[in-house]
């Protein structure tokens, strides 16, 4: 039987999510502070989880967290 090839890494998926995260956020004029707000989580947390650079990774009970607050299903983040 032949190995699976999978084409995408867990960062690939990291930057889909992160930019998701933010188009829906901006997508409702919310700050990165709002959103922490709605979330009970830092600002510092939340650019944390956008910024690229910085390679958070982000657990799937904060991702549903984030996806409640901004009323959008967790799957659409996901969407690349």
């Amino acid at each position: 039987m032949r190995e699976p090839t999978y084409k995408h890494d867990n960062e690939y998926y990291y930057q889909i999510l992160r930019k998701n995260i933010r188009k829906y956020r901006k997508a409702q004029n919310l700050t990165q502070q709002d959103l922490a707000d709605m979330t009970d989580m830092s600002r510092e947390y939340i650019c944390d989880i956008e910024n690229e650079s910085r390679r958070k990774h982000v657990t799937v009970a904060v991702l549903g967290r984030i996806a409640e607050a901004l009323g959008t299903p967790i799957g659409k983040f996901f969407e690349g």
